[in-house]
């Protein structure tokens, strides 16, 4: 390992032990509670743009496996942790955390005050963060960090280039996914669901969309604003009416952009696999996984046609949304889990059954795509 230091917008700097990608990062730096998943979470799409500090303080020790990566990239741009474990106890690992960096430009920082930052990173809200070098001058570093310009394209950046297929046995469905960055367990959770699945470039019109026929509508996740993804805003409106539709986290906030709500970013955002979350409809409350910076202003939603129908015991931020007459649904939390709990697989149920209702074609096994 190599001495490096992680450098912050605000001055602050820790130094520590290097891994992964030795070339500099700037990024978005925020915390995840999460006691597993690190391979799940840098594989996910939604953490573009992001370094992520792990408050569970071992993070490497069962290395990675080929079969539990959540896209088949690596999006985060680097990974703070206390301590690093390069020698995983696990019969499935097939690389170490660090060699998969490496290979995918990553960058890591161990031997840090994890606690230190994370409580920062909880009063000052997110900002931008470099890991570099130790020998860098910091104040050359500070200066670089607030002259940086993060993207704002970042669904473009993640999104697939072209439309390719996840099919299932038996299919009794036909649902378009917009790729703003979907992860693969939705995919799954899907295909279980005898739903094919077509997945979409995020910004496909309408007519495209309509060629295969399909009985639901699906707005993935994904990384950034959502006033950034104003394509899919569009479709949204297009859509509404025409078959159900599902959003999860972006598509969530896609769904009340696209109704006349309003978003605004949190001060550090929702990330870990222990939020708990009240079902304004059953009264229960569900234990969640969530990953997300932007969130839909509960204030907005009156006269839009939206109905709240979960909301975050945390904070009370707007965490389910729907629209009866229409049969549209949206939810802010992660209900595939990957990682987190599992308790909210009656959504993707509940998709189905908006598309049964709707009169959903048992003719999916003739859509030849």
């Amino acid at each position: 390992m190599n001495e490096r230091m992680l450098v912050l917008e605000n001055g602050k700097v820790f130094y520590g032990n290097g891994f992964g990608s030795r070339e500099p990062r700037i990024a978005e730096i925020v915390f995840n509670t999460s006691m597993v998943g690190y391979q799940e979470i840098m594989s996910d799409p939604s953490y573009f743009g992001q370094m992520v500090v792990m408050t569970y303080p071992l993070i490497g020790n069962y290395g990675l496996t080929d079969d539990d990566y959540e896209s088949k990239g690596i999006y985060m741009s680097g990974f703070v942790v206390r301590e690093y474990n390069d020698n995983p106890s696990n019969f499935r690992f097939t690389k170490t955390l660090g060699e998969v960096m490496e290979d995918n430009g990553a960058a890591g920082i161990s031997g840090v005050d994890t606690r230190e930052i994370v409580r920062m990173i909880r009063d000052e809200g997110s900002m931008k963060a470099m890991i570099c070098d130790a020998n860098q001058e910091i104040e050359k570093c500070v200066q670089q960090l607030r002259a940086a310009k993060l993207t704002t394209a970042q669904v473009k950046e993640v999104s697939s280039k072209k439309i390719w297929y996840s099919r299932t046995r038996n299919p009794l469905y036909t649902v378009v996914a917009v790729d703003c960055g979907i992860k693969h367990n939705i995919i799954n959770c899907l295909n279980k669901c005898a739903c094919n699945v077509v997945v979409v470039p995020y910004n496909t019109p309408k007519s495209e969309i309509m060629k295969y026929r399909p009985d639901g509508l699906f707005i993935s996740n994904g990384p950034g604003d959502p006033e950034n993804v104003e394509e899919v805003i569009q479709l949204i409106r297009g859509m509404k009416g025409t078959v159900p539709i599902f959003g999860i986290c972006l598509g969530h906030q896609l769904i009340g952009l696209a109704y006349g709500a309003k978003t605004y970013k949190m001060k550090f955002g929702h990330r870990g696999g222990n939020h708990p979350v009240k079902n304004l409809v059953t009264d229960k409350v569900e234990i969640t996984s969530q990953n997300h910076s932007y969130a839909v202003s509960k204030e907005s939603l009156e006269g839009t046609g939206l109905t709240l129908t979960h909301c975050n015991l945390l904070d009370n931020e707007a965490e389910g949304m729907m629209d009866a007459k229409n049969k549209v649904m949206s939810i802010q939390y992660h209900p595939e889990s990957a990682p987190g709990p599992e308790d909210s697989g009656y959504l993707f149920d509940g998709f189905i059954e908006m598309m049964k209702a709707a009169g959903g074609t048992t003719n999916a096994q003739e859509n030849r795509y």
